[in-house]
């Protein structure tokens, strides 16, 4: 029980990243070690699966789909969708410097811990890593679509964004930004419970993650150290979008005005900017920033603990 409730904390803490923008869930996963038990779990779910079930061979079901621990994970993310929506909600409007902060330095560490564990930086390996981080750099400069409630483009959002989710260093949050639809799934269909965004969605989420995890699971299995570096180099890219001090560049009209949408604003892109001085703000986010970098170090040196 007790190795299940931490692989249900690793979830709280994959689902507190999906639901923040520029920070990817499947980053914690790698960081936290449960990155490829989770791809090869989902990846599980095939023809097999079905036939276990309907011949009630329930206890080689769940062998076979190793199902407490997709459970464990898949109960912490919900718990931090479902809980953090509304705090993230109020932490981004009042706070919002703190929390980019926090997560920078988590990112920044996870950069180096993640790629120390690629033992033969060869000619491919470093090629795989600037690609990766040149992809990550290029979704950073895109605008966003407008939101759009069809049920086909929900299910379309459902699947990339769970894709970009399960990615070390791409952002489903980001991504779904990006297709217009963020703060329609995440946040007014979180907290108001509307089926009828919700639904469409998780169809996506569901097809897209048993798609998409063999795909990761075959890759994996071939091309080890070149797709780790690929997915260091989306983490490494990924800063950009993370770095706490920006600007917000708003969506306009053909006549210069600033679209507001459901009483806000509409952000087209963020322009990174220096720290005008070392106020007592600067000095509380550079602060945050070292916490992030710190919870990286403690999870390694706990995983590094467990291991001797």
């Amino acid at each position: 029980m007790k190795e299940y409730f931490v692989f249900m904390l690793k979830g709280i803490g994959m689902g507190t990243a999906n639901v923040i923008p520029g920070v990817s869930g499947g980053t914690i996963a790698l960081i936290t070690g449960i990155f490829e038990r989770l791809i090869n779990s989902i990846k599980s779910f095939d023809f097999k699966t079905l036939r276990l079930l309907f011949k009630g061979q329930f206890r080689e079901f769940v062998k076979h789909t190793d199902l407490y621990f997709l459970a464990s994970v898949g109960v912490g993310i919900l718990i931090a969708i479902f809980s953090l929506a509304r705090l993230l909600e109020y932490l981004f409007k009042y706070h919002s410097i703190y929390i980019w902060s926090y997560f920078f330095g988590l990112i920044l560490a996870s950069v180096y811990f993640i790629g120390i564990t690629i033992k033969n930086w060869n000619t491919y390996v470093i090629i795989s890593f600037l690609i990766g981080t040149a992809i990550a750099v290029s979704l950073s400069f895109l605008s966003p679509a407008e939101g759009n409630e069809n049920f086909f483009y929900l299910i379309l959002c459902g699947v990339v964004g769970v894709c970009s989710m399960i990615l070390p260093g791409l952002s489903g949050s980001f991504v779904l930004i990006l297709m217009g639809n963020y703060q329609l799934i995440f946040i007014e269909a979180v907290n108001q419970l509307r089926i009828d965004i919700l639904f469409p969605a998780a169809i996506g989420i569901v097809v897209g993650l048993i798609g998409f995890s063999h795909f990761l699971s075959w890759i994996f299995r071939r091309f080890r150290y070149q797709t780790i570096a690929l997915l260091t180099g989306f983490i490494l890219g990924s800063l950009i979008i993370i770095w706490p001090w920006k600007d917000k560049i708003f969506v306009t009209d053909t006549f210069g005005e600033v679209v507001i949408k459901k009483g806000m604003p509409v952000v087209a892109r963020y322009k990174l900017v220096l720290p005008d001085s070392f106020s007592g703000e600067v000095m509380l986010a550079v602060v945050f920033i070292v916490l992030g970098i710190l919870s990286i170090w403690l999870i390694e040196w706990t995983a590094k603990k467990k291991s001797v």
